[in-house]
């Protein structure tokens, strides 16, 4: 057998008040290349001992899902995806396994599908979405079925601020709370809609600055990430009105054209963060499959 190999961009999620929601694809990868058959699964990895290398891996346990009668093969993962961090890595893992499935299977699995039972194991769809489809991904899940789509965007960067320290998405939910206000959920959900219908239109220019003040999630969550105030008020200094918690945290994003953002990561680099910045490109192309 060739050797298959899956390439799934990192996601950054919740943007603007899309919670659980809206979600884009960045040019960071994780990659999985699929080897021999072989009498038991195996992983190799160099992602740390907390990962498992064999069934009880990620991607082997959603590959079973799909397809419980896939042969064990030998799978090596090379990723610069960094776990529990918010650039949804356990996304990655989940994906590249309905890849994997639909390809030795011969499943011949219709992408809609695929989202789908990447939210069903996810239980949210936005991450899978954006992972499966690229660019920016807005979608919505009922627990049965996922519905989503891809807008175009235009030549757009993100800067990410990565803390060393990764943050797991049960901690970061326990901080939510159980119910907000009304008129605040209106006056969240009505500024990202008017954001995705802008963004629709093709107008990023006007829709940037909606991505800030997202009430469903920051609020409750942004004392995990005391830099994302520094963050912000040096964007706001340079006219960039763009900066988002990605995901559950630890993880902040901006987003914007690759001059700005230069700038901005020379601002934030003198003030020492006790982090890493990486300014990546948005990946159009979402997740792939290639044979060698």
């Amino acid at each position: 057998m060739a050797k298959i190999i899956i390439r799934v961009p990192a996601t950054s999620a919740n943007v603007g008040s899309g919670m659980d929601s809206v979600g884009i694809a960045l040019h960071m990868y994780y990659t999985v290349i699929v080897e021999e058959e072989t009498d038991h699964w195996k992983v190799n990895h160099a992602l740390g001992s907390d990962i498992p290398t064999d069934e009880r891996n990620l991607i082997v346990q959603t590959v079973l899902k799909v397809d419980p009668d896939i042969h064990p093969h030998q799978l090596t993962v090379i990723s610069d995806v960094p776990i529990a961090h918010g650039l949804g890595s356990s996304t990655t893992a989940v994906v590249a396994g309905i890849k994997i499935a639909n390809a030795l299977g011969s499943l011949e699995l219709p992408l809609d599908d695929q989202i789908t039972m990447g939210a069903k194991f996810e239980t949210h769809p936005e991450n899978v979405a954006a992972a499966m489809l690229g660019g920016l991904a807005v979608s919505t899940f009922d627990g049965k079925h996922a519905i989503a789509t891809k807008l175009e965007l235009p030549d757009l960067y993100a800067l990410v601020y990565i803390r060393p320290d990764g943050l797991s998405e049960a901690q970061s939910r326990k901080k939510l709370p159980q119910t907000i206000a009304y008129q605040t959920a209106v006056r969240a959900s009505s500024k990202e809609n008017v954001f995705i219908a802008l963004v629709g239109q093709g107008k990023f220019d006007k829709a940037v600055s909606l991505i800030e003040d997202d009430q469903f999630h920051e609020p409750y969550r942004k004392a995990l990430v005391p830099e994302m105030a520094v963050i912000k008020e040096t964007a706001h200094e340079l006219g960039i009105y763009s900066t988002y918690l990605s995901g559950a945290g630890p993880t902040v994003a901006t987003l914007g054209e690759k001059s700005a953002l230069t700038q901005l990561r020379i601002e934030l680099q003198e003030k020492n963060l006790n982090g890493s910045l990486r300014l990546l490109e948005v990946d159009e192309q979402g997740a792939t499959v290639r044979g060698e």
